[in-house]
Parts: structure tokens; C-alpha cells; sequence
């Protein structure tokens, strides 16, 4: 049975949401996540908490990870645009399909500690994937590497999906983290997704977000 976890509602329309100081965050009750794609446990030195915040205009989510080996990660940083490639690096990303009756149409969030982001449009179907390239979510980064520990936190504009949710409803989503390289390379993935080898993009693992007050 699918998990879910919940995106509370802050009273701040604020931008500023989404920095990892933010008093709001400690109103929001973060998901562990412990796991490789595979079901296997992952050492705790790799493991990684999640909290959502939502109001009338943005989705906000941030990233709470252990970091106990060298980064992985780009020498010369561009934030100005989408990074191609980011998946091949250390990267937290959040899959979302705001129809739950087509789970298969879904939209792709990745950010990197550098600051770096990704945001595609996703249909995945059978026997292939349509990725859109072009799609363009407005979203943004913040970003803060300290001892052993790395935040990442993104906000994520509810135009991006056409329209923004009602209390109490539930969206589908799958929650990962690409850390490490070589073949000590690291996939984690909230809702594993059971594969021969690492594939984040199986639409039938997703869990549910819930929109609460």
C-alpha cells in the first residue's frame, strides 16, 4: 500500500519560504527516507529527510541530508538556467503527477547542493518515456552545505502544474537522492522502486502528498 506524506500550509506568502531558516519549516513534520531503489536499507550515513510547506501560490520542499563522503558535483556551477545531466551527479529530486487517475503524466524537480536545478515534463508509458525538455516550472533553489550534512530546499510555483491543490488533497509523488559515484553510487528512493537496476521512473511505486492545514 502506498505511503504519503503531508505538505502543511503556512500562513506566509513570502518567498523567502523556501530558505532553510525559515521559521515555518518547523511546523512541518518531515518523512524519512531510508532506503535504496532496490528495498535495501541504506547505510544511515546516507539517508535523508523531506518536509513540505504549501500556500495559495507555491509548493515548497526541502531536502535534509546526512553527507559523510565527498560531494559529487559540478567544478563550475551555472544557475541561471536548467542543468542536462544532473542525475549524473549528487542530486535530491521530487517526481510529482497532480492527476492522481494518470500517475504516468508526471513532472520532474532536481536540485543539486550547488544550487543547480532540473524541471522536466514527464509521460511515461509502456514501452518508452516522452520527456519534455522545454518545460519550464519557474521553479528555484536555495541551497546550504555544512559539516557532514547537506539542505536543499526548492519552491515550486503551482502554475507549474496548471493550477494549485484544495485542503485535503492528495497529489501523487516519489521522493530520491543520487549520491556518491563509481560503484559505491548511491540511489535512494522513498517509495523504492524495486527494478533490476536503478530506475527512479516507475510511476506505480509513487506515494501520495497531502495537502493539510
Amino acid at each position: 500500500m502506498s505511503q504519503s506524506f503531508e505538505a502543511y500550509l503556512t500562513d506566509s506568502d513570502s518567498l523567502d519560504v523556501h530558505l532553510p531558516e525559515h521559521q515555518a519549516w518547523s511546523d512541518a513534520r518531515p518523512v524519512q527516507v531510508m532506503h535504496y531503489w532496490s528495498g535495501e536499507l541504506a547505510p544511515p550515513e546516507r539517508q535523508f529527510e523531506v518536509r513540505a510547506l504549501w500556500n495559495t501560490k507555491d509548493l515548497f520542499v526541502r531536502f535534509d541530508c546526512e553527507q559523510h563522503e565527498p560531494l559529487v558535483v559540478n567544478s563550475g556551477p551555472q544557475t541561471t538556467q536548467k542543468s542536462l545531466g544532473l542525475w549524473e551527479r549528487d542530486v535530491c529530486e521530487i517526481f510529482i503527477a497532480p492527476d492522481p487517475n494518470e500517475p504516468r503524466h508526471y513532472f520532474e524537480f532536481e536540485a543539486a547542493p550547488t544550487g543547480e536545478w532540473l524541471d522536466l515534463g514527464i509521460h511515461q508509458m509502456k514501452d518508452k518515456r516522452e520527456t519534455d525538455w522545454e518545460y519550464s516550472s519557474g521553479m528555484s533553489v536555495v541551497t546550504r552545505i555544512e559539516h557532514e550534512r547537506v539542505t536543499i530546499a526548492i519552491r515550486i510555483p503551482f502554475n507549474a502544474f496548471g493550477r494549485a491543490p484544495q485542503n485535503g488533497e492528495r497529489w501523487r509523488t516519489n521522493l530520491f537522492r543520487c549520491v556518491g559515484s563509481g560503484d559505491s553510487r548511491g540511489y535512494l528512493a522513498w517509495q523504492p522502486t524495486l527494478t533490476p537496476l536503478p530506475n527512479f521512473h516507475v510511476p506505480n511505486a509513487f506515494g501520495w502528498l497531502c495537502f493539510v492545514n
